[in-house]
């Protein structure tokens, strides 16, 4: 990579400084719309050639890379004003290395927590996910970057958290409480979401429902010629409320083409089962996965942050943004309505 740590840090530092808007909005007429285009593709891509930088050395479960990143994760939010969710400086979960079952070498880890508070119904929160772990480096010293899988949706994270906290220093922050969760172990068995689920910070019950990112900076080959999309797995498979709402936020909005492709209950490929959304889906708790499909790059060392679409990214993460705005602010809350009982 020819980008070093220090020297990206030392850009992201001088520039990300508060938004200065260029057109006359005011923080009292600014909407949901304004507050989901502070999310760029230009901040999406300074935050991701530093979490996929090969001083992060692949960020594999409790490595020092890893543990990096987590010092990356913390001190954003710190910035941002945004505090940890039970306490005000805390935003680690941390999870034992014995917990790793299935490592051959567990170390300790950490999910890292962040938390915007709801101003009329604190109790009931929105979980939104994605892994910040990859897998590390192979026998010759190559980085896996892991700039798709999930830099993308651990920057993308970053930049809702922004937004949302924009509008809560206008006095307009979400009614419904957001939890932003970076989870640790997913590549070796979703072990970070598992430990939240089993460890929770908030009731499951009163979780709303968990809005799960992972991969959306790429464009699968088989939609190579349609890449205005995201695929979208899980959103009507515990809630038909959760799935109404996603579709008339992206018609309202966004517009992105919503390929349901991988949400066939026999596709061959089993991605509901395969990324961190599962484990609140094993609770009950509706979820949507939002995904962008595989690419010669997964999993390989070529999986760099000068492969991503930015642009497209900032969309995809638009929307997400704006469906968590939705839910949080809308007057019922979104129920699973069609859990098994």
């Amino acid at each position: 990579m020819k980008f070093t740590l220090v020297a990206l840090l030392s850009v992201f530092a001088v520039s990300c400084g508060p938004a200065q808007n260029g057109n006359s909005t005011t923080s009292s007429s600014k909407t949901n719309v304004d507050y989901a285009n502070s999310i760029t593709a230009k901040d999406l891509s300074k935050h991701l050639y530093i979490i996929a930088d090969d001083k992060m050395e692949g960020r594999m479960t409790g490595s020092a890379g890893q543990k990096m990143a987590a010092e990356y994760l913390v001190n954003f939010y710190k910035a941002q004003g945004i505090v940890g969710p039970i306490e005000k400086d805390n935003y680690i979960q941390s999870i034992p290395k014995e917990y790793f079952k299935r490592s051959r070498e567990p170390k300790d880890s950490e999910n890292i927590v962040a938390f915007i508070k709801g101003s009329e119904k604190p109790e009931e929160i929105i979980v939104l996910s994605a892994h910040y772990d990859h897998v590390g480096k192979d026998k010759d010293g190559n980085v896996y970057n892991g700039a798709d899988d999930d830099g993308s949706g651990t920057v993308s994270m970053l930049e809702m958290a922004e937004a949302f906290q924009m509008a809560v220093k206008d006095g307009k922050g979400p009614k419904r409480s957001i939890l932003f969760l970076h989870v640790t172990g997913e590549e070796i068995g979703l072990y970070g979401s598992r430990y939240y689920t089993d460890n929770p910070l908030f009731p499951l019950a009163n979780t709303v429902c968990n809005l799960n990112t992972d991969m959306i900076g790429r464009i699968d080959p088989d939609k190579a010629d349609s890449p205005n999309y995201v695929y979208l797995i899980g959103s009507d498979k515990l809630s038909q409320e959760l799935h109404d709402v996603s579709e008339m936020v992206n018609k309202k909005y966004i517009n992105l083409e919503l390929d349901y492709t991988y949400n066939d209950e026999d596709d061959p490929n089993r991605f509901y089962y395969r990324s961190d959304h599962y484990n609140f889906a094993k609770n009950n708790v509706p979820i949507i996965f939002y995904f962008n499909g595989t690419h010669d790059d997964y999993h390989q060392i070529t999986d760099t942050p000068d492969k991503i679409e930015y642009e497209l990214m900032a969309k995809r993460a638009q929307l997400i943004f704006l469906t968590a705005w939705e839910v949080a602010n809308r007057e019922g809350r979104i129920t699973a309505d069609k859990a098994s009982k």
